[in-house]
């Protein structure tokens, strides 16, 4: 498979099959409705409970399925490896399928450790020296709304970026009754909001602005620090919430705020991107909607345009429906495969990349550094970015 052209249809298989496994199900299932992309197969789900994933995969639309990932990798019939499993697994089920030369999506964060993030993406770069591709599955990068802001910040509409808010927002640990789970835990989820939201927050920072990260400050707080187990309370080893400030290259400014404590904010992912021509505001609760100003207007008639990102010249989105009717969340993980497979048909690395999730793997890190040191300034090591 070293010039990674192949007969007939993509072989796909996916290992995991709750909540990311569900939404990534969706996409397979649905994006060759909406896209023209190459042929491929649902072939196999891969999850640990017979019974549960022969029930998942007849729901979601997998052929069959298997309870080893390593039997699943090493077929000549899968071309594709989905990762939905949770962070702790991913480092030795995404170097396995990379070294046996399966093109990869990796379900965001990379690692639960920087050491773990650093060994997937040099087994990534060996990988696509093959010819053999992979992403991490930062999703909102896909909202049409996003994509837009992006194209307008490239466009210089907001002139030099100065300053950016990004807020991820839920409140599903409010209640300090809600029960433990393996995302309280350090060893099974690496960190709290920080790894699981804050990450999405990050990402965009970079993206949306094509910068990098040079120096973090940060904070963790962990609110309820024991909650209900199977055999009584247990230790939450994890933050609830984290905030940071990251200084970039350009000059510009981004504060990052997390919290699955903030009571009355379900799936809030908030963005305010200031610059000296112009401004842009989103959230992911009303994802359809980008809030634009622009400052070279005159005065009287300057003010935030509410921009409905239905038409079928934004991004994305002449796939779907007449203008004004909107999409929702799902629609992202269905982009997502989308510039996925046309990239693999293509022979072009898709984005973003391991190494973009490895940099943003390194702001995490120096952000916890920080906030163990009472938000001390960490330098970043940019060389090579």
């Amino acid at each position: 498979m070293s010039n990674q052209t192949h007969q007939g249809a993509l072989g796909v298989a996916m290992i995991g099959y709750a909540f990311m496994g569900k939404a990534h199900s969706n996409a397979w299932r649905n994006v060759a409705s909406y896209f023209d992309v190459p042929a491929f197969e649902q072939k196999v789900l891969v999850g640990r409970d017979a019974a549960a994933v022969a029930e998942a995969a007849a729901k979601y639309g997998w052929q069959e399925t298997a309870t080893d990932w390593r039997t699943v990798i090493d077929r000549d019939d899968i071309h594709i490896v989905d990762i939905c499993a949770p962070g702790w697994m991913h480092a030795e089920i995404a170097i396995a399928a990379l070294e046996a030369g399966k093109h990869v999506l990796l379900e965001k964060p990379l690692a639960n450790t920087l050491a773990e993030a650093e060994a997937i993406t040099a087994a990534a770069q060996a990988a696509r020296a093959k010819g053999v591709q992979s992403m991490v599955g930062f999703n909102y990068r896909r909202v049409p709304a996003l994509a837009l802001a992006k194209e307008l910040v490239g466009e210089g509409r907001l002139g030099a970026i100065r300053q950016v808010r990004a807020a991820y927002l839920q409140d599903w640990l409010a209640d300090e009754t809600a029960p433990m789970t393996w995302r309280l835990k350090k060893e099974t989820a690496g960190s709290g909001a920080l790894g699981d939201i804050a990450s999405h927050a990050i990402d965009q920072v970079l993206f949306l602005l094509g910068d990098r990260v040079t120096e973090v400050s940060g904070r963790l707080q962990t609110f309820v620090d024991r909650r209900p187990g199977a055999e009584g309370l247990e230790d939450v080893t994890v933050d609830d919430a984290a905030w940071a400030t990251l200084q970039l290259a350009s000059g510009a400014i981004a504060s990052v705020e997390a919290s699955r404590v903030a009571t009355g904010r379900k799936n809030s992912l908030q963005i305010e991107i200031y610059g000296d021509k112009g401004a842009l505001r989103f959230d992911l609760e009303n994802l359809n909607e980008l809030q634009f100003l622009d400052a070279t207007a005159p005065a009287r008639e300057q003010g935030f345009r509410r921009i409905v990102v239905t038409e079928p010249e934004h991004p994305y989105v002449d796939a779907w429906w007449p203008q004004g009717h909107i999409i929702g969340w799902e629609h992202t993980f269905t982009h997502e495969v989308r510039d996925l497979l046309l990239a693999i048909d293509g022979g072009t690395p898709p984005s973003p990349s391991f190494e973009d999730g490895l940099e943003v793997q390194r702001i995490l890190a120096a952000v916890e550094e920080s906030a163990a040191a009472k938000s001390a300034l960490v330098q970043l090591n940019t060389e090579g970015a």
